[in-house]
């Protein structure tokens, strides 16, 4: 079968990113906010209901590969701590408060965020005649207004959140699910990622092949062999090429 569609990791493939989670100005600006809702505080008290609550997402999960979801965090934070003059505010603010402090932990907690070079002239190369979609470890919240601000949205679909599902990659399920969207199989796509064993691994589970990006170096997994190496984005359209070709040959 021919590669119809190109499937990519996001953070640390299409998007170089950074973060700090540990900035006392996230649990500050949010105990704030929180105190204008009727919640008081302290911002040592906000960030250790966060990881509190995160861990108990967690640890609820029966998933091998369990994946939390900010928003419910937020959420449940909201629902412990709920004063009577929260409980009074509109129910249509309380039901985006969630949605909006997610937001806002992560906006704050972001250093850098910009898409590696070459990324948007190698899309623009292969958009043509590729079909092209996402699966990324991560929340919606965060994921989807990244890759708008990037400019990089309007490439793909469908975009798979792991934080949407409760489980993120390598579990099978999660590649399973873009291709099930696609509606295709696993030797009609390749699967653009930088994490040897969630994306290399995950995806080899399928039969999908794997281009691996590696523009740093990293920690190396014997057992686990990319069908494809490249260093920086504007040799994806090669290694693309080189499995069409692969195809073409086998045709033969």
């Amino acid at each position: 079968m021919d590669i119809q569609a190109l499937i990519f990791d996001v953070n640390g493939t299409l998007i170089d990113i950074e973060t700090d989670e540990g900035m006392e100005e996230i649990y500050r600006a949010i105990g704030h906010f929180l105190s204008y809702q009727g919640i008081t505080l302290h911002r040592q008290e906000v960030r250790d209901l966060y990881f509190e609550i995160m861990r108990e997402q967690r640890r609820n999960s029966h998933e091998a590969y369990p994946e939390w979801n900010a928003v419910e965090l937020w959420r449940e934070l909201i629902r412990r701590k709920a004063t009577d003059y929260t409980r009074s505010l509109p129910p249509e603010k309380l039901e985006q408060m969630p949605v909006f402090l997610a937001e806002l932990y992560r906006g704050i907690s972001r250093k850098r965020l910009r898409p590696f070079p070459g990324v948007k002239q190698s899309l623009d190369l292969l958009r043509p005649h590729y079909r092209m979609a996402v699966i990324s470890n991560a929340q919606s919240a965060y994921g989807v207004p990244e890759l708008n601000a990037t400019g990089l949205l309007h490439y793909f679909h469908p975009v798979i959140i792991s934080g949407d599902y409760g489980f993120g990659k390598p579990d099978r399920r999660i590649f399973q699910q873009a291709l099930d969207a696609l509606h295709l199989e696993p030797e009609q796509v390749l699967f653009i990622g930088n994490d040897l064993y969630d994306d290399v691994f995950g995806a080899q589970q399928l039969g999908i092949k794997t281009i691996f990006f590696a523009p740093r170096p990293q920690n190396t997994h014997r057992e686990i062999q990319p069908d494809y190496i490249i260093y920086n984005f504007a040799e994806l359209p090669t290694a693309v090429n080189y499995f069409v070709e692969r195809k073409q040959l086998a045709k033969e």
